[in-house]
């Protein structure tokens, strides 16, 4: 009876799980569908029925040339910001996580508490100071201040080093018995054994970095640097009206964090896993 019990429950979370999912997934779809539609159709079909083509996705490039922006130069630079800043991130955090959790040094426990008291603050307050910064530096306008401000993620600091935490002292030593050095047990010891988390804090600098709008727009002011967010948003400000075009850029901004979610996914539940723990 108590096997019956526990498979009949099982079957109706199971059935209210994926209602959920299709819940969640329909936004998507059907924005997906009206990216193929024209936008005199949207309204007027289900989502599921045509006529369907990939004239959305070739007027908002043609329309980016007419005004000399260029739809594939946007995306390139977001691809390009995004990788660095997520590379760097993911380095540099390990790094610091490290002399964190398993170095003895002067005003370590001092560290510690300022990055948990830093993650108190949203990130828009340092927005003005970071743009001082830039200027001063006389990076206005370039690739590198696009990147530079995420190099140092207070966020996977605290979650690589958390995850750091858990790792046997005794692989360290070992380590360092055969003569490894500090920065060689990061990335070939430390790194490898804490996958799960590296992949989500990766992934939430890619998403935060490719959806961001906002600096972007503050720090270039040429269309060469321009990323694919910013030229959206100004393709949105003038052909607001066109809900195909306008669908079709929204399907193109997202395509890229759904790649990374299915490519990764088993890491991610992983690391999910490992944070209920």
């Amino acid at each position: 009876m108590i096997k019956k019990k526990i498979g009949f429950w099982s079957i109706i979370v199971h059935i209210i799980m994926f209602a959920l999912a299709l819940f969640w997934l329909y936004p998507y779809i059907w924005m997906l569908s009206a990216s193929l539609k024209s936008t005199a159709t949207i309204m007027t079909t289900n989502f599921w029925q045509g006529p369907f083509s990939f004239e959305n996705y070739q007027f908002i490039i043609e329309s980016s040339e007419r005004v000399h922006m260029s739809f594939l130069r946007s995306l390139g630079n977001s691809i390009l910001v995004t990788a660095v800043a997520t590379i760097f991130v993911v380095l540099f955090s390990s790094i610091v996580a490290y002399a964190f959790c398993k170095m003895e040094f002067k005003g370590r426990s001092f560290l510690n508490k300022l990055v948990i008291f830093q993650m108190v603050f949203p990130t828009f307050m340092f927005m003005v100071p970071q743009f001082i910064l830039m200027r001063s530096l006389h990076l206005l306008n370039t690739y590198s201040a696009l990147f530079l401000p995420y190099v140092l993620s207070i966020g996977g600091i605290f979650m690589i080093s958390q995850s750091f935490r858990s790792t046997p002292n005794d692989y360290i030593e070992a380590a360092k018995i055969d003569g490894a050095t500090d920065l060689w047990i990061v990335f070939k010891l430390m790194m490898p054994l804490n996958k799960a988390i590296i992949t989500i804090v990766a992934l939430n600098v890619f998403v935060g970095v490719w959806n961001d709008f906002m600096w972007a727009m503050i720090v270039t002011s040429d269309y060469d640097k321009m990323t694919l967010a910013v030229l959206l948003a100004t393709f949105f400000k003038q052909y607001g009206n066109y809900m195909g075009p306008l669908m079709a850029g929204s399907t193109i901004l997202t395509l890229p964090m759904l790649i990374g979610f299915f490519i990764f996914r088993k890491r991610l539940f992983e690391g999910m896993n490992l944070s209920l723990k």
